[in-house]
């Protein structure tokens, strides 16, 4: 084994620490960098690996109508270091998994400093590694040093990484009640990629509207923190600012009816309109078109559900504008992840578009077993897109629709949701005392079945893995 070259990694948070132990366990060497402490960040108080920034919280740890604690449960088949270590530093947190973050960070720095095939250095990376590193995974996430935030810019010809992210709320499209929208381009358009029937259209009266203004001007808004400035500009304002410009601005915008005529009731024009536009090849996502917003978590959830065909509303994600960072990873990286433009480099964790702890740790997992695979001479198998990382990494190398009309980016940072998966072919309709399956009852089913259909698929896909790797 001492023969094999090693692979590097760049970065020693919960993405860098996944990769590099994935690779040691597949028997390839690895190097760790990590700039801490020789070079510290404005969020890390330690120089330990894996060091837990915000919360201490994994979220839900439930495997069975849980995407996120699906993705726990696939990543602890996989071996998974950051899993192991979560499990054994534990904190009572109700149904979610949450760890004491200091011997949390202590036993991963420890697992990894003992195994024989792992070599920690500390230093920066200044700049593009090394040419004579022919497998680097960067995994530098939302703190990556600017000298390698600009060297990455250089080869990719991206013009930012770290920009004003201006996200719409995302619905899953089987919670939307389409007894009341219905699918239309304004003015029937077929756009490029488009049908001429491509959004969904939420119809308001006057006095929905009026109450929808109201609630907007009442709520509760966040504020930006000091070092993002203040990134508005037209065409990307809130919601919340185009209303206090005005109560019929976003009637006039956003929100304007013309064009649409509700084929529920023809013959009864809307006062204002809040359309949908297809979020991910799989339609199972749709955004809420304009709706981006600094409205408190809470608030949105309330106030969205006010709009009529989004009374049931369930959100894969809810709207923001932040400072963010990350690849325009569909366009930068192919399917195993690897730079197109540089395939020596691959990328792995939050800066390829994935949210959440476990989601970059597992896309670190990956890309170690991805690089460790064709190291050891094996082709990068991909896991099946029915399971949570074959999901994830679907989403972030192309899953999503970049348009339908001209615009800016569209891709957008993600937390594993159930809407990244394929449906299933056939929904489960019953219970098991026969009877019918109707509201809570029925989603819990469905989601109770994508979680069975990814472990099974999971552990056949992991069963030919190891079966090359014996051969």
């Amino acid at each position: 084994m001492t023969q094999i070259s090693p692979i590097h990694v760049v970065g020693g948070g919960l993405a860098g620490s996944e990769a590099a132990w994935q690779i040691a366990s597949a028997g390839v060497p690895v190097v760790l960098h990590e700039m801490r402490p020789v070079r510290g960040t404005e969020a890390h108080k330690t120089e330990g690996l894996a060091e837990l920034v915000c919360s201490n919280s994994f979220r839900s740890d439930d495997a069975a109508t849980n995407a996120v604690g699906l993705l726990h449960a696939e990543m602890r088949r996989m071996g998974s270091i950051i899993m192991r270590m979560g499990d054994a530093h534990q904190v009572p947190a109700g149904g979610a998994l949450a760890v004491d973050r200091d011997a949390f960070s202590a036993a991963v720095t420890a697992e990894l400093e003992a195994h024989p095939l792992v070599t920690i250095e500390r230093g920066e990376i200044a700049g593009l590694p090394p040419a004579e590193w022919d497998s680097v995974i960067v995994a530098t996430g939302p703190l990556t040093s600017p000298a390698l935030a600009q060297a990455i810019l250089d080869v990719t010809g991206e013009t930012s990484l770290a920009f004003f992210d201006a996200i719409a709320p995302i619905v899953h499209f089987d919670s939307v009640d389409m007894d009341t929208a219905w699918f239309q381009s304004r003015y029937d358009k077929a756009g490029p990629g488009g049908t001429g029937a491509d959004y969904i259209n939420c119809p308001m009266d006057r006095e929905q509207y009026e109450a929808f203004i109201d609630a907007l001007l009442a709520a509760e808004k966040t504020e930006f923190k000091e070092w993002e400035g203040t990134p508005y500009f037209d065409g990307c304002l809130p919601i919340e600012v185009m209303a206090e410009r005005g109560r019929e601005t976003l009637r006039w915008g956003p929100m304007k009816p013309v064009g649409l005529t509700n084929k529920h009731n023809p013959t009864v024009k809307a006062y204002a309109v809040v359309q949908l536009r297809q979020d991910n090849k799989l339609g199972t996502l749709f955004n809420m078109t304009g709706f981006q917003t600094k409205l408190k978590y809470g608030e949105q959830a309330s106030i969205f559900r006010m709009i009529p065909g989004l009374q049931n509303a369930e959100f894969a994600r809810l709207g923001g504008i932040h400072r963010n960072t990350y690849l325009n990873s569909p366009k930068v990286l192919d399917e195993t992840l690897r730079l197109k433009a540089m395939p020596r480099l691959r990328f792995a964790g939050q800066i390829t578009g994935c949210e959440g702890y476990v989601e970059s740790a597992a896309i670190g997992g990956m890309a170690g077993r991805m690089a460790a695979a064709e190291r050891l001479g094996r082709e990068a198998s991909l896991p099946p897109v029915t399971t949570a990382h074959g999901a994830l990494i679907n989403h972030i190398t192309g899953g999503h629709v970049t348009t339908i009309d001209e615009g800016p980016r569209s891709f957008q940072p993600m937390n594993v949701n159930f809407g990244l998966f394929p449906p299933l072919t056939q929904a489960p309709t019953k219970a098991e005392d026969g009877s019918r399956l109707r509201g809570t009852a029925k989603t819990q089913a469905r989601k109770k079945a994508l979680s069975a259909r990814a472990l099974a698929d999971l552990d056949i896909w992991l069963g030919e893995v190891r079966l090359a790797a014996a051969e």
